[in-house]
């Protein structure tokens, strides 16, 4: 419960309201490893801890890297830090992507918005010969051109594996697709004995992107999606997040939709 020392190595300004931080241990030693999906607890100091997703490569790192959304008093402490600055951190928590489940299979990954940044480590993953999947396929959905995370990541990513943007607002420069991210979903190939996927967005977005798979036949075993709410302790003590019968937390945060997906059909749950 007591948080590790960091210092703000980099500051990245992704778009209006978001950001990255590159982190790193004051102390010496390296960070404990994570798992893809895995979060940690930042704190600032008079301010207060949220959780916040790694965003980073999760082998051979020395510091993490989160991409947080602006929003409340801890976020906004959060935004205005810069480089050298120090900040708390508790972690890594919770349950990741089943990372150890994909070898051999085909990869669908959907990410709303913000959802694309606990995803990214799964991508590195790939793209750094440690993820032994048959295929990969990502499928971004944004407001607008400008608010898409990793831009010059997006184009990198495409030139090794199929990559589908859609945006929901284009602009005179947007060559890509309008409209939601599960359009797409509709008519791309499946195959669904051998297909795993993996979405984080939006809940709206998600129960949207697991009707059209579900339409699609794709099992609800073969379903991962990232529930990141109500956090507060991190370890299951204080109740915040509980869900149904489990702790976002520690539970959590991904989940196979298989387990949740009575919870999941509950609205306001």
């Amino acid at each position: 419960m007591i948080p590790e020392i960091y210092r703000v190595d980099r500051r990245t300004e992704e778009f209006a309201g978001t950001f990255t931080l590159d982190i790193s241990k004051v102390s010496a030693g390296t960070p404990p490893r994570f798992t893809p999906g895995a979060f940690n607890m930042l704190y600032v100091f008079g301010t207060g801890e949220v959780p916040i997703s790694m965003s980073g490569e999760a082998h051979g790192h020395t510091g993490y890297r989160h991409t947080i959304r602006t929003h409340g008093l801890t976020t906004e402490a959060l935004s205005r830090l810069k480089k050298g600055d120090q900040l708390g951190v508790r972690g890594p928590f919770g349950r990741g992507w089943p990372v150890e489940q994909l070898e051999g299979k085909d990869l669908l990954i959907v990410a709303g918005g913000l959802g694309l940044a606990p995803l990214r480590p799964v991508i590195c993953e790939y793209l750094n010969h440690r993820l032994p999947v048959r295929s990969i396929r990502l499928f971004y959905g944004a407001r607008t051109p400008q608010e898409r995370l990793y831009p010059e990541e997006l184009a990198q990513w495409s030139r090794s594996m199929a990559v589908f943007q859609s945006v929901d607002r284009g602009d005179p420069a947007w060559q890509g697709h309008i409209g939601v991210v599960t359009a797409p979903l509709e008519t791309a190939p499946i195959d669904i004995h051998n297909t795993l996927a993996l979405i984080c967005g939006p809940e709206i977005m998600m129960r949207f992107c697991i009707h059209t798979l579900l339409a699609r036949a794709l099992p609800a075993a073969s379903i991962y999606l990232s529930m990141e709410r109500n956090m507060k302790c991190a370890t299951g003590h204080c109740g915040h997040c509980q869900w149904g019968p489990n702790f976002i937390c520690k539970d959590g945060p991904v989940f196979c939709y298989r387990e949740i997906q009575r919870w999941f059909q509950i609205r306001a749950l």
